[in-house]
């Protein structure tokens, strides 16, 4: 990984990653994954000298399927505290009322949920704007909403790194938002970037991505707010 803290795991999930921040012979996770990662997280874990219960918290950016499908399974293994904004609560029961064109996201939520057996989970730590979390040398949570109302980065000022989950996508040489159809507010995105502007990460980190270099991910997210909103 380039650029990035040997002490970061970065791991390919079905869809977006599972973050690995490791302190000593603990852990926490960002995120989750949906489906099959168990095992991949299970084998890392043993490579880096750990198991299940070193697994000390689990961060949630949101509560779709892809970053939370097995938030369940993950906290009844680990035991983990799950940190989240309140608003993906909602997400995480299944309960959102999308609307519109966002109805789409609806629909694939539901048939996933229905093909991987989901099992809901809970929030029992709630997170918010400006909480500092005391893992890794700090995590301060960054609302971010758009993707999601509750939609949360975790930015590391140790590692001037900022965790952005779906605030925007990179794949390749494309780096764009995320889809309006799997965006319940995407009216918010503008302030959610401006927020990071004004932070300034030399490095982010987003959920989906293939080559994973921070500095080019934050080179990426310059150029999707010059062309989205800085335009304007």
């Amino acid at each position: 990984m380039k650029n990035l803290p040997d002490n970061l795991y970065s791991l390919p999930a079905f869809l977006g990653h599972i973050n690995i921040l490791v302190e000593g012979d603990e852990c926490v996770l960002i995120d989750t994954g949906m489906l099959g990662e168990l095992g991949r997280l299970k084998r890392q874990l043993s490579k880096l000298g750990m198991d299940w219960a070193s697994v000390k918290a689990i961060l949630l950016t949101h509560g779709h399927l892809d970053h939370a499908g097995n938030l369940a399974k993950l906290v009844r293994l680990t035991g983990a505290a799950v940190y989240g904004h309140t608003e993906e609560q909602i997400h995480l029961d299944g309960e959102f009322p999308y609307r519109g064109y966002n109805r789409v996201c609806g629909w694939l939520e539901g048939l996933g949920r229905f093909v991987t057996r989901y099992e809901g989970g809970f929030i029992d730590q709630p997170v918010e704007d400006g909480q500092v979390l005391p893992f890794w040398g700090g995590l301060e949570v960054i609302h971010l909403p758009g993707h999601t109302r509750g939609h949360c980065g975790f930015y590391s000022r140790k590692h001037d790194l900022l965790f952005a989950g779906d605030l925007f996508l990179s794949y390749f040489c494309f780096h764009y938002l995320p889809p309006f159809i799997f965006s319940n507010c995407p009216e918010r995105f503008e302030e959610s970037y401006e927020k990071v502007i004004k932070l300034n990460p030399s490095q982010i980190l987003p959920s989906h991505h293939i080559f994973t270099d921070g500095h080019k991910f934050r080179r990426s997210f310059d150029k999707i707010w010059q062309r989205n909103f800085r335009s304007q």
